[in-house]
C-alpha cells in the first residue's frame, strides 16, 4: 500500500484522534519479567538506531512511533522487571538521553504530524463538499430535464435514439422445455447432513484449508514448501501501524556462505551458530552481515559465549540483529525445542526476526518464525529448558514468508570465534 493510499484512508479521521492513536501504537511494547534485561537495553538500542533511519528518510510517522516505544520503554515498563534494581544506573543515563534529545525531537515530529493530518482532513472535507456540490447539480439537472419531458408529453428514454435492433422472423423464442423443470432441488428436496458428501463438485466450492502444520514432523527429509521467488503475503505499507512485518532482505549467497564457515564442524556432526545482522532503509530489512560468535557446539545444540563481542562489532559497524542462522549436520532443517527457545528471544525483541536452518546432509534449507498468534506466546511461558516435548498442533512455527531473496547481494562474514 502506499504512502498516499494508506494517509487517503486516514484522512477521514480527526487529526487529533489520529495522533492518538499514533501515540497508542508508540505504547505497544511489553517487557517479560524472564526475558534477561541486558536484551531490552539492546533492543533499545538498535530501536534507537532504526528510528533515526526513519527520520533521515522523512518517515515521521514511523520515527515518531519509534521514539514513543523507546520512552515507553525506558520511563515506564522497564521498571517492572524484577531485575531492574541492577541496572538502575544505566537506566539514570538512558533518562538523560531522552530528556535531552529524544523527547524534543518527538515534540517537533508530533507539531509536524499535527500540521500534515490538519491538511490531509481539510482537503478530505473540501473533497466532500465538492463532491456534495456535484451530487446537488446532477440532481438538479436531472429534475430539470424530468420536467421538461412532462412539459412535452413524453418520458425520456433508457434507450439510445440510435440504437436499431433487427428480429430474425426464423428465430423466434420456442416454447419451454417443461421436462427441465423436473430437475429443479427445491428447498424441502435438497439433501443435508452426510448426505452433501454425495453432491457433484461444480468447481464453485471453495477448497478446503490444509493445516499448515499438518505435514511436518522432525524427522520429516522433505525439502520445507518455500518459494523463494514469492512474494511475502502479508499487507503492504510503509507504515509501522499497520502492524504488518517488513519485508527481509536475504542475501543469496548466505547459506553456502555459512556452510563453507561451518564445514569443519559439519564433518564431525557438531553444530555451527551465527547472528545475522544488517540495516533498514526504505521500510525494509536488509541482512548484511553474519557474525559468528565464540561458541560451543553438539550434534544438536550451539551455545555463544562472550554475547559483549557481538555488541561491539554491531555498535561499531552501526548495525541491527535480524535473527540467526544454524546448521543440522545430520537432521532436516527444522526447529527444535531448544531451537524455539532460542528464536524466541529473537522474535521478541525484533517481530521480524527469522531464522534459518541448514540442513547439509539433506541439501536443504529452512527459513522459520514462530508463528506471531500463537508459537511467540506459548514459547515465551514455557519455563522447561533443554529438549523437552512442545505440541504440534497448532504449529509453532512456519515459514517465514516476509522474506525476499537477493542474488544481486553478497552476504559479508565476521568470524569471532578463536
Amino acid at each position: 500500500m502506499s504512502k498516499a493510499v494508506n494517509n487517503m484512508n486516514m484522512a477521514i479521521v480527526e487529526p487529533q484522534e489520529r495522533m492518538k492513536y499514533l501515540s497508542h501504537c508508540g505504547n505497544l511494547i511489553d517487557v517479560d519479567k524472564n526475558m534477561p534485561v541486558t536484551r531490552y537495553y539492546r533492543a533499545g538500542t538498535e530501536m534507537l538506531r532504526m528510528a533515526n533511519v526513519y527520520l533521515n528518510e522523512g518517515n515521521h510517522e514511523n520515527a515518531f512511533i519509534l521514539y514513543m516505544r523507546y520512552m515507553t520503554l525506558f520511563i515506564e515498563k522497564i521498571r517492572q522487571h524484577p531485575d531492574y534494581a541492577s541496572v538502575k544506573a544505566e537506566v539514570k543515563a538512558i533518562n538523560k538521553t531522552i530528556k535531552d534529545e529524544i523527547m524534543p525531537t518527538t515534540e517537533k515530529l508530533r507539531t509536524k504530524l499535527l500540521g500534515q493530518y490538519q491538511r490531509e482532513y481539510e482537503q478530505f472535507l473540501a473533497n466532500k463538499e465538492a463532491e456534495r456540490m456535484r451530487e446537488q447539480e446532477r440532481e438538479r439537472q436531472q429534475q430539470l430535464a424530468n420536467k421538461k419531458a412532462a412539459a412535452a408529453g413524453t418520458v425520456p428514454s433508457l434507450i439510445p435514439a440510435n440504437l436499431h435492433v433487427q428480429i430474425d422472423p426464423s428465430n423466434q423464442p420456442t416454447a419451454p422445455d417443461l421436462g427441465l423443470l423436473d430437475q429443479v432441488v427445491y428447498p424441502n428436496d435438497f439433501p443435508t447432513g452426510t448426505n452433501r458428501n454425495h453432491l457433484p463438485n461444480s468447481g464453485l466450492l471453495l477448497p478446503a484449508v490444509a493445516d499448515a502444520g499438518a505435514d511436518r514432523t522432525a524427522n520429516s527429509s522433505s525439502k520445507p514448501g518455500f518459494d523463494r521467488s514469492r512474494k511475502p503475503q502479508y499487507n503492504r505499507t510503509d507504515s509501522l501501524l499497520a502492524g504488518s512485518l517488513r519485508t527481509v532482505n536475504v542475501p543469496g549467497d548466505t547459506m553456502e556462505v555459512f556452510l563453507k564457515l561451518a564445514r569443519a564442524n559439519t564433518s564431525n556432526n557438531i553444530e555451527t551458530c551465527g547472528v545475522l545482522a544488517g540495516h533498514l532503509a526504505h521500510n525494509q530489512l536488509y541482512i548484511t552481515h553474519i557474525i559468528t560468535p565464540q561458541q560451543h557446539g553438539t550434534p544438536d545444540s550451539c551455545n555463544t559465549m562472550h554475547e559483549e563481542e557481538i555488541f561491539d562489532v554491531q555498535d561499531q559497524m552501526q548495525l541491527i540483529t535480524l535473527g540467526w542462522i544454524h546448521t543440522h549436520p545430520s537432521q532436516t532443517a527444522f526447529l527444535s525445542s531448544v531451537d524455539l527457545h532460542t528464536h524466541c528471544s529473537y522474535q521478541m525483541m525484533m517481530p521480524e526476526a527469522i531464522a534459518i536452518v541448514c540442513a547439509p546432509k539433506y541439501n536443504t534449507t529452512g527459513f522459520f518464525i514462530l508463528t506471531p498468534h500463537y508459537g511467540l506466546d506459548y514459547i515465551a511461558q514455557c519455563r522447561q529448558t533443554g529438549f523437552h516435548p512442545h505440541p504440534n498442533d497448532p504449529p509453532l512455527f512456519m515459514d517465514a514468508q516476509h522474506i525476499k531473496m537477493d542474488d544481486q547481494a553478497k552476504i559479508k562474514v565476521i568470524d569471532l570465534r578463536r
